[in-house]
């Protein structure tokens, strides 16, 4: 960083942490890294006690390109290695003691519990670590899963298999009478390890790496092999009593703050039609009509959900279809949709200006899919 930016910064009383600091987040993880590792989980080099920068070591390095020089994006997240089988994992740090989380490691245990059925999309809880210096902090331990668009969807085919499985999640929870209350486009993940024959980097946004970090990660399809998507972070969701009918719970603002029924002035509201318009909403913005504002534009070819969108985010919550209804007009939806429509490419709005390295690229990742070695990773059957 510039030394006139950090000035600026400091200037204006914020703490600016040059790649070779921890910031206070980070020192966290450094001070539990050996109590964690007792406890079978190991982390990068750069959250052990002792780290010396690697670009100091050797002149030939610098930190833009070292990936001990990478800052957590979320301190409250960070991957890790489990040791007694080397597989990577993603521990979350969750304070009981926060008014908006109190839940999250109860409803996370009681979702992991219903068992890793084909229509249970709630992301398990491996483990649960208990800090021996704080009764109030609970770790809880997951797999190491990607954004659901990373990779980039391939064909119409792969997008309506998610806009399925999405459904189906959700109809999981609400028919186990758990509302998950933020389920907007960061907290859908999929599990995407057995299209990476090489892997790739476990650190959120280097994901698009090796595990090197030192050049691009190829992969498969999901054509070729099938993924499975997830719901992550139960912090704002709540489990209901049916017998009391529906629930008039305080708003809580999550990352989507669009819903009509959380504008100022309303204090309380259904949770379980809010997950319906956030759902409908994703997939407005992230497929339909992107963000203009942003200059991210949507995709062509997905005019089919207009109309089951349009009535998931109607302004008035006791409009919208319920989590079966969309099922069952999604099914529908589905079956009219032919085989040329499913294996069309997908084609964003604005495409026409990147058109030739866009179907070079289709064209590239489905053969490089073909003739690419088998993974040994199968693919999820759940």
């Amino acid at each position: 960083m510039p030394a006139s930016v950090v000035q600026l910064l400091d200037a204006y009383g914020v703490k600016s942490n040059q790649p070779h600091e921890l910031s206070e987040v980070e020192t966290y993880w450094r001070d539990h890294h050996d109590w964690l590792k007792a406890s079978g989980y190991e982390l990068r080099p750069r959250f052990r006690p002792g780290w010396e920068p690697s670009w100091k070591a050797d002149p030939r390095k610098t930190s833009f390109t070292s990936e001990d020089a990478w800052r957590l994006t979320n301190g409250a997240v960070i991957d890790a290695v489990r040791v007694s089988d080397n597989t990577n994992v993603v521990l979350k740090r969750i304070n009981k003691d926060q008014d908006h989380h109190p839940h999250e490691v109860e409803i996370g245990n009681f979702l992991t519990a219903l068992g890793p059925t084909s229509a249970n999309h709630c992301v398990p809880t491996l483990d649960t670590l208990h800090p021996p210096d704080d009764e109030n902090i609970s770790i809880i331990v997951m797999p190491l899963l990607r954004k659901y668009d990373s990779p980039r969807f391939d064909t119409v085919g792969e997008a309506v298999e998610f806009f399925r499985q999405i459904f189906e999640g959700l109809q999981f929870m609400h028919h186990h009478h758990v509302a998950h209350r933020d389920c907007n486009s960061n907290n859908i993940m999929m599990d995407g390890q057995h299209l990476y024959p090489q892997g790739f980097h476990p650190e959120r946004w280097h994901q698009d790496l090796k595990p090197n970090a030192k050049s691009n990660a190829p992969y498969y399809t999901r054509t070729r092999f099938p993924v499975k998507y997830y719901f992550i972070d139960f912090g704002l969701s709540r489990r209901y009593d049916p017998a009391r009918g529906p629930p008039s719970e305080d708003i809580i603002l999550g990352g989507d703050k669009s819903p009509p029924e959380h504008a100022p002035g309303n204090l309380v509201c259904d949770p379980f039609p809010t997950d319906i318009y956030f759902l409908g909403n994703l997939i407005r913005r992230d497929f339909l009509d992107g963000y203009p504002e942003i200059f991210r534009y949507g995709n062509l070819g997905f005019e089919f959900m207009r109309p089951l969108v349009d009535d998931m985010v109607q302004a008035d919550p006791t409009k919208r279809p319920t989590i079966d209804q969309v099922v069952a007009r999604f099914a529908e939806i589905q079956k009219g949709l032919s085989s040329w429509t499913l294996r069309s490419r997908v084609i964003g709005q604005r495409e026409f200006v990147y058109l030739p390295q866009r179907i070079i690229g289709h064209w590239y990742r489905r053969i490089r899919s073909i003739v690419m070695r088998v993974p040994a990773v199968p693919v999820p059957s759940s």
